[in-house]
């Protein structure tokens, strides 16, 4: 209700500042009625010359008959291609016309030498275009001219037929027809004049809801394809990154398209559509074959040969529109995973927090017990160094069982401070990183004195929260340099960090065996290790803290490396490549 009193008022502002019609309306009615005049003077001229020849008489018409017609019809075609040409000051083309249309009329109905009705009626075509398509002041003019033209014509030919004031009268009728013509021209014109602002505001009013209407689309989080029949007409943003389908380059679109928006996007979503069939042709298909006026819901995995390392799988929602067109909502699951973690972290924090203390508490005493016991065997060594060999060698056993005790309190102890670091860091709070400057800050600090070779191949920006990144990398780094202490004398670990579409890659590198195909699916499991000393959490909590980052942890077996890749997505990431090699030793 507010938009339209705002609409009202402008338009009322509007109609009281000009009350013509706008340019584009004013300049097709101007082309018309000019070549109205164009026809009517060359009509006119031709119905002159069979008129002469019908009457039988061998003459031609009157000079005066001749010169004015010829003119008329001279004036009005240039008139037509002035109009046609010059856009400007189409108002005063139009006023000069109209008065030259009155003054070619009388001269016409002067050379008559009678009242002609035909003529007479013309005037009439003149008055409501006057009142059309200029203003009504200069309308005014050219109606009280007509009417002056029209009475002093008939007066005179009423002083030539001895004063017989019958056509006079019939002149002040058509007159008086002239201003009841000019007023209803005049009230129609009015109208379409409101007409044309309010559909104008209108036009405004709907263009300004679809630019923002797209600018929403855009801005989504979730993918949006809508399918006509069988061809893509509206793809956002979300969707090339969500299917990993680039967008077309702008000098491509430059050249093979013409510089029109309308063009361009045409283009765009031509080129969308022939990688998505190429890349996503399962997805295509499934969104042709939902019959018409029905939804659907499914589970999309992205094929490998669109980074699926990336995506991996989205949710797909088919909603049919009213003009058989289908509506498509792409929704990357990785953000209900980051949700759906980050309630686990709360509940596992509430049931951590409740048992910490109590086994804790015990494990402690436990532990004091058994570094006591150790204590007292070694003081009884030192007194008699063979009561434990000879005399007494149970107490040898008791002493092993002792240590046996204390090592395993220690590593109760590292499984109940991994589970309580869940608890402690239950929201993310991020902050932007740039990680080629984060980075070698970040090895100095923690590992310093190792061989880390770090590789920057761009530098990204991203969102994580900082604690939890470095208990990320601190957990793969440390495995790293342990699996490949296995393997090799010489332990090292290798750090790749480039960028792929709109995410940030961090490849933690190894030359350790790997993983076994049979604890693959295991890998990420919590208390699930391949090592003795190993609580089983590392890995479980690095890919907690990615989920509640909207990141993601993967094991990439493929690779001719252990690697372990970090997959965070990208605020900003320039385009000018740098390498940055360094060795921390």
């Amino acid at each position: 209700m507010k938009t339209t009193t705002n609409i009202t008022s402008a338009v009322n502002r509007y109609v009281h500042h000009d009350d013509t019609l706008p340019l584009p309306q004013l300049r097709r009615l101007g082309i018309i009625y000019n070549s109205y005049r164009f026809v009517v003077s060359l009509f006119s001229m031709l119905m002159l010359y069979i008129a002469a020849r019908a009457d039988g008489r061998e003459s031609l018409p009157s000079f005066l008959q001749q010169t004015t017609l010829s003119f008329y019809v001279l004036i009005s075609l240039i008139l037509l291609g002035l109009f046609y040409v010059v856009r400007k000051n189409m108002r005063r083309q139009l006023a000069f016309g109209l008065i030259l249309d009155v003054i070619i009329l009388s001269l016409l109905l002067y050379t008559a030498g009678e009242p002609d009705l035909q003529l007479t009626m013309l005037y009439m075509v003149v008055v409501a275009a006057s009142f059309m398509l200029l203003h009504g002041s200069q309308a005014l003019l050219i109606t009280l001219l007509a009417i002056i033209f029209v009475i002093y014509q008939q007066f005179f030919y009423a002083i030539a037929n001895s004063m017989s004031l019958t056509n006079l009268g019939d002149a002040v009728l058509m007159s008086a027809s002239f201003l009841a013509v000019g007023g209803l021209s005049w009230s129609i014109s009015q109208r379409l004049v409101q007409l044309e602002k309010v559909a104008a505001n209108h036009a405004k009013e709907v263009e300004r809801l679809n630019v923002i209407n797209q600018e929403v689309i855009t801005q989504m989080v979730n993918g949006v394809i809508v399918i006509d029949k069988e061809h893509i007409v509206l793809a956002n943003l979300a969707a090339h990154q969500l299917l990993s389908v680039s967008p077309m380059s702008p000098a491509t679109t430059h050249d093979s398209l013409s510089d029109t928006k309308k063009a361009q996007n045409k283009a765009l979503l031509s080129n969308f559509e022939q990688q998505l069939i190429k890349q996503h042709a399962q997805l295509f298909n499934a969104c042709l074959s939902v019959a018409s006026g029905q939804s659907r819901a499914f589970t999309y995995d992205v094929p490998a040969v669109a980074n699926a390392s990336i995506f991996g799988k989205l949710r797909v929602q088919i909603t049919p529109l009213k003009d058989d067109s289908r509506l498509v909502i792409l929704e990357d699951l990785r953000r209900e995973q980051a949700s759906a973690q980050q309630l686990k972290l709360a509940s596992l924090g509430q049931l951590t927090a409740s048992i910490a203390h109590e086994i804790r508490n015990p494990l402690a005493a436990i532990s004091q017990a058994s570094q006591l016991l150790m204590e007292d065997m070694l003081e009884q060594k030192e007194d008699d160094s063979t009561l434990i060999n000879e005399s007494n060698p149970a107490l040898k056993g008791n002493h092993e069982l002792y240590g046996m005790i204390f090592s395993q309190t220690k590593r109760v102890n590292r499984i109940i401070e991994d589970i309580l670091k869940l608890s402690r860091q239950q929201t993310a709070t991020q902050q932007v990183l740039e990680l080629a400057e984060w980075m070698p800050s970040f090895l100095e600090n923690y590992f310093q004195g190792h061989d880390i070779f770090l590789r920057v191949k761009t530098k990204p920006i991203i969102s994580f929260d900082t604690h939890q990144l470095e208990q990320i990398l601190i957990n793969l780094i440390n495995n790293g340099l342990r699996y490949s202490s296995y393997a090799h004398p010489h332990a090292y670990v290798e750090i790749d960090i480039y960028c792929a579409d709109n995410d940030v890659i961090i490849d933690i590198l190894d030359n350790g065996n790997g993983v076994s195909a049979d604890n693959l699916q295991l890998l990420f499991d919590p208390f699930f290790t391949t090592d003795k000393a190993g609580t089983g959490l590392g890995l479980y909590l690095s890919q907690a803290f990615c989920e509640a980052n909207q990141a993601r942890l993967l094991y990439i077996p493929e690779h001719e490396k252990t690697c372990f890749r970090l997959i965070v997505p990208s605020i900003k990431s320039e385009n000018k490549f740098q390498t940055i090699e360094e060795s921390l030793s």
